[in-house]
């Protein structure tokens, strides 16, 4: 009985905590409405301004918002001890690809994963380090140098880019549209591919992921239908929430740049070449019937996309992330 009630008390205690809570309006009188209501019914104080949120540093200009990660970034860097003056131009080297690695020398597992988990931390603000991030976090079982030196060059990436950050202006449009990818075969442990993807509303990057795909595609189509039929599932998930505010969206433009994956889901017959497809990938032809969303073609110079799936040069590299809406501010920012 008396565990059965210190279980109960410490229930009602939770109940009784509030955690932090951030409202935004385009009203200043609704906010101070708000306010009123919510210190009326708990004991809270109000900070102000948005400026800090859980590692995310946002300034707030009558343009628009920009969110970055310096302090948290300038935090990692000192913390694995990497203030020197070296830096890299991209997060990943294009001239080779990690594997296992087999018979390099074994690394320090506990240093790797606290490395890797710093920067999947990092990538809330940071899409240019999503990939980079990704590939190395599939070795933290069995790290060895070549994947440390992989992860070094992420961190000497951000030496040089410590400030980077996404923009966020603020007349641009709020159609929803998505753009994906993949990399086939790209993994060298199992020959899985990559999906990668990126949701916007208007201008403004709202959502990415770089994720190794479930199963192995025997084709680049195939592997570009299972990366539509995910980023459907997402971008599925985000129409119901902007729903919730009012907005209703149809069609949404899903870009992809394999005219077969656009084929394979406009086309409602399972020809014998797809149908070893897991089932659950086919859904997107429903949707795409019903006229939820519509896969469009775009060229491969032009997907964005491409960011979540391979690694770039560094002209290459610094074109997408303007596409993002990613910049360096100025000094007096």
């Amino acid at each position: 009985m008396k565990s059965n009630k210190v279980k109960q008390s410490q229930r009602m205690k939770v109940k009784e905590e509030m955690d932090d809570i951030i409202f935004a309006s385009t009203n200043p009188e609704s906010c101070t409405e708000f306010e009123q209501i919510m210190k009326s019914r708990f004991q809270m104080s109000m900070m102000g301004e948005l400026t800090f949120f859980l590692g995310l540093q946002v300034r707030q200009t009558p343009q628009g918002i920009f969110i970055n990660q310096s302090k948290y970034t300038l935090d990692i860097l000192k913390r694995f001890d990497f203030t020197g003056p070296k830096s890299a131009s991209t997060p990943m080297s294009t001239s080779f690809q990690l594997d296992a690695d087999t018979s390099g020398n074994p690394v320090d597992q506990k240093v790797y994963r606290a490395i890797i988990g710093s920067l999947l931390y990092l990538t809330a603000s940071r899409p240019d380090i999503m990939f980079a991030t990704c590939v190395c976090a599939r070795f933290q079982c069995d790290p060895r140098e070549s994947h440390l030196g992989a992860v070094k060059r992420i961190l000497k990436y951000l030496k040089g880019t410590p400030n980077f950050g996404l923009w966020y202006p603020k007349d641009s449009g709020f159609e929803l549209t998505a753009f994906i990818d993949s990399d086939h075969a790209g993994c060298k442990l199992n020959r899985r591919s990559t999906s990668g993807a990126c949701q916007f509303l208007g201008d403004k990057l709202v959502s990415w992921s770089s994720r190794k795909q479930n199963c192995v595609s025997l084709s680049t189509a195939e592997a570009e239908y299972v990366a539509a039929a995910c980023c459907c599932s997402q971008v599925l998930w985000m129409k119901i929430q902007l729903a919730d505010y009012g907005y209703t969206m149809h069609r949404i433009p899903i870009y992809c740049d394999s005219s077969s994956a656009i084929q394979i889901a406009a086309n409602p017959v399972q020809h014998s070449r797809t149908k070893h497809i897991d089932i659950r990938y086919h859904f997107i032809k429903d949707h795409v019937e019903k006229g939820n969303v519509e896969l469009f073609f775009v060229e491969s110079e032009r997907q964005i996309a491409d960011l979540f799936t391979k690694a770039f040069d560094e002209k290459r590299h610094y074109y997408l992330l303007s596409k993002l809406g990613m910049l360096d501010p100025p000094a007096d920012f």
